[in-house]
């Protein structure tokens, strides 16, 4: 489960640059950093625990 997490986590952060870069999107931009980042922070935590 932690590596699906990871993959989404990658694929979020591509678009983001890609879409940072061609200037699209507009805020959908940020809002998929944010899930980014919300998506590391869990795989820290629960890391952490296992």
């Amino acid at each position: 489960m932690a590596q699906i997490l990871w993959i989404i986590l990658v694929v979020i952060v591509a678009i983001w640059l890609i879409g940072l870069l061609a200037d699209v999107a507009g805020s959908l931009i940020h809002l998929l950093l944010v899930v980014a980042l919300v998506i590391l922070i869990y795989n820290l935590v629960v890391g952490r625990r296992a």
